[in-house]
């Protein structure tokens, strides 16, 4: 872990975690090993853990060479861990990534590059399994880069929360993560949601299989890989809820519905259409939150 001394960061690491103090260690033995050319600082967010997940992030912090910053959030929710990380976060690019997953040494190069073009404002990244004897499951693989144009359509499972980026004020434009999406909270995709909106207020993005990390997501049973395809359900059939209210990309997400739900199985459909009629609900009731207010105040946006 290297970085010129006092150097203003060109891409922050936000990694969020919550009562995982017993394989935390693995995760930021990874951290160590990242060997960025470029200035960059490491955000590690608490969400509410009540085990001993603080005392080993402030070990892990003192003993860094690397500038590392310890936020507390307490309101649980990844989408709010991931919006109190980017309260503090100097750098231009924010990439996230998960407290089960061990980035390549190379990750924080690899994003850079992708951002060096500045019209991009989102992508997604390769995320392969650590342990072979995990499901392939939470996984996106491919080798093949693909462009999206402003304003398209985000298909869910190409840009993935555990390897992510943002232009921070892309993300800061669109007030940030919605609390109501994520783990933690009343759907999933809360990832592919923000890349959505960026995209919705005119950024391009990226699909970019160079930046790459490792995923150990310990899944095996049967019945764990069908709990998570249910919240994956649930969770898609919300997003693409929140997209009908937008009215964002109309035609490519009938195109795509048309596709995906030929191909879905006929026990996660109900799962789609219970979280598209939740989120609708949820929305009619909270009707102010159809256009939500800044998640981010301005006063904690930094410089």
């Amino acid at each position: 872990m290297s970085v010129p001394d006092h150097a203003v960061p060109e891409v922050t690491l936000v990694v969020c975690t919550r009562d995982r103090a017993a394989r935390l260690p693995d995760c930021l033995h990874a951290l160590r090993a990242l060997r960025p050319a470029i200035a960059w600082e490491l955000i590690l967010v608490d969400n509410g853990s009540s085990d001993d997940t603080a005392r080993l992030l402030s070990v892990f912090a003192h003993e860094s060479p690397v500038p590392v910053t310890v936020v507390h959030e307490s309101i649980v929710g990844l989408a709010n861990a991931r919006n109190a990380g980017v309260r503090v976060a100097r750098g231009d690019v924010i990439v996230f990534t998960d407290d089960d997953c061990y980035p390549e040494p190379d990750l924080l190069d690899r994003w850079a590059e992708v951002f060096a073009d500045d019209s991009i404002g989102f992508a997604g990244g390769r995320v392969l399994l650590h342990d072979p004897d995990d499901a392939p499951v939470t996984v996106q693989t491919s080798t093949t880069p693909i462009a999206f144009a402003p304003r398209s359509f985000i298909a869910p499972g190409v840009v993935k929360g555990a390897n992510m980026a943002f232009r921070r004020n892309a993300l800061l434009a669109d007030g940030g993560f919605d609390p109501a999406l994520g783990p933690g909270s009343r759907f999933n995709f809360e990832d592919v949601d923000m890349a959505a909106r960026v995209a919705a207020i005119g950024f391009a993005g990226a699909y970019a299989p160079a930046p790459t990390v490792r995923h150990h997501h310990g899944r095996r049973l049967e019945r764990e890989v069908k709990a998570l395809q249910r919240s994956y359900a649930h969770g898609s059939g919300a997003y693409y809820a929140s997209l009908l209210l937008r009215w964002q990309s109309p035609r490519a997400l009938a195109s795509h519905l048309r596709g995906s739900w030929r191909a879905t199985p006929a026990r996660l459909l109900g799962w789609q259409l219970m979280g598209a009629l939740q989120y609708l609900a949820y929305r009619v009731v909270h009707w102010r939150a159809q256009r939500p207010r800044p998640r981010i105040p301005p006063s904690d946006r930094g410089s």
